[in-house]
């Protein structure tokens, strides 16, 4: 049976494609408002409350479109994204492998079947489809970057690193239009720029490869976000520091910090992982000591959420997954001797106004920039983090660390390991179950009572 739809919803459907986001989805509801029963209506619309963070809502809507549209390959993607970022992976595996029974080669739905399988930790599955997918789409960027992640996560770095350039055909990345790209090649005086693309962490993580560069003969120039200009302005081989956003000095040729790895033909046994890379400004532990001095008990800073970004699309979501409320640490109040210091910025740092766990948390107050965070984590004994920038800092200067991380871990993490390639000192807490962060703070309990008291018994 044919659906009539009435013209003036239909015009309000067109016009939500040409529409800003916020627009689009006053369009959507007011075509829903007229045509109820206009599925395709109710999948764009699920996509959109998708993008702003709004998964239960997201999830009605696309449930109803499948009411609707059953079978329908756009709709049944729309809700395995959804369910995915709800961190329902098998869920939403069940629906991708629905949708490729009928159609076996929708490269999308291979693509996106693999990412659900990697997150629950069944990467030797999940490394066929992502290939296939390519195989079958071979100019999908995004099929691409899916692909590396995996890659990446499985150790392939031969692989991944190739794979992972394709980041930058993807049709929301940065364009940086800064001439000619270095892969490698001996410098010879040359000037390089070396620049930030993605977040704190990121650029923590690689800027260890600046030196590297120098040692290649290169004048490096390295642009970062403002709040990490203080703190590299001391990593070696370093000519200048420069902000994103600030006047750049002529370079003869630069590279993206994540692409220093596939520059430097980077593999599993050949991560530079000598730490520190990064030090603290002398005078500014100096003050910090003087601000928190010790008390005879194990030093330990806490961080318990990330950033959510709410400007940048489906940052949010990840955000959720990755972080836990103040309260989920509530175990760690039996723990005897330990001196609580919270490392936390942003919203989430109010939780320690309120309820908070029981602990006893010192609040130093806001930090400048990283340079006094990581003069605050070299006077600590231990940091416990989520997967944040702060856990990245802590590595970085070869300070003790342990990161509590989602069950649908970051590439950079590997699969199946507790230890870090990347940083010697750094340990990880999986979890065994989406969004259960109970069974790692249990784990986290036991493993601080042992080393508390291994530092009274100094």
């Amino acid at each position: 049976m044919t659906l009539h739809i009435d013209p003036d919803a239909l015009a309000l459907f067109n016009r939500a494609h040409s529409q800003p986001a916020q627009d689009a989805v006053a369009s959507l509801t007011a075509c829903l408002q007229r045509a109820p029963g206009f599925g395709p209506a109710y999948v764009n619309l699920a996509n959109l409350l998708r993008r702003f963070g709004m998964l239960a809502p997201a999830k009605a809507m696309a449930e109803a479109a499948l009411a609707l549209l059953p079978g329908d390959a756009a709709a049944l993607l729309c809700l395995a994204a959804i369910l995915h970022d709800s961190a329902d992976f098998e869920g939403a595996a069940a629906l991708y492998q629905r949708l490729l029974a009928a159609d076996p080669n929708h490269a999308g739905a291979l693509s996106s079947l693999g990412s659900s399988l990697q997150a629950m930790g069944r990467l030797a599955e999940a490394l066929p489809c992502h290939a296939r997918a390519v195989a079958l789409a071979p100019q999908d960027a995004d099929i691409h970057y899916n692909y590396a992640d995996a890659l990446l996560a499985a150790g392939d770095f031969a692989a991944g690193w190739p794979e992972y350039e394709w980041r930058w055909r993807r049709t929301h990345a940065p364009r940086h239009g800064l001439g000619p790209a270095w892969r490698g090649a001996d410098l010879a005086g040359r000037t390089i720029l070396l620049h930030a693309e993605q977040g704190f962490g990121d650029t923590l993580q690689f800027a260890r490869y600046a030196p590297l560069a120098a040692a290649r003969g290169g004048r490096v120039v390295l642009a970062v976000q403002p709040a990490l200009v203080r703190l590299m302005r001391g990593l070696p081989g370093v000519a200048s520091v420069a902000a994103q956003g600030d006047a750049l000095p002529p370079c003869d040729v630069h590279c993206p910090l994540m692409s220093l790895p596939l520059a430097f033909g980077t593999r599993l046994d050949t991560v530079p992982a000598a730490v520190p890379y990064l030090a603290p400004d002398p005078d500014l532990v100096a003050r910090w000591t003087a601000r928190i001095p010790a008390e005879g008990r194990l030093r330990v800073g806490l961080v318990w959420a990330g950033s959510a970004h709410p400007h940048a699309d489906g940052i949010s979501v990840f955000d959720r997954r990755r972080s836990m409320p103040l309260a989920a640490l509530a175990p760690l109040r039996s723990v005897a001797d330990v001196q609580w210091i919270s490392l936390q910025t942003g919203n989430p740092a109010a939780e320690l106004r309120g309820a908070h766990a029981g602990l006893a948390i010192l609040d130093p107050g806001p930090f400048e920039d990283f340079a006094d965070t990581a003069a605050l984590v070299a006077t600590l004994d231990l940091v416990i983090a989520v997967d944040t920038a702060v856990a990245h800092l802590a590595g970085a200067l070869g300070r003790p660390v342990w990161v509590l991380s989602r069950i649908d871990a970051c590439w950079r993490w590997l699969a199946g390991r507790d230890d870090s390639p990347w940083y010697p000192t750094l340990r990880l807490y999986r979890q065994t179950q989406p969004l259960a962060w109970g069974p790692v703070v249990d784990r986290v309990r036991d493993d601080l009572a042992a080393a508390s008291a291994r530092f009274q018994s100094r």
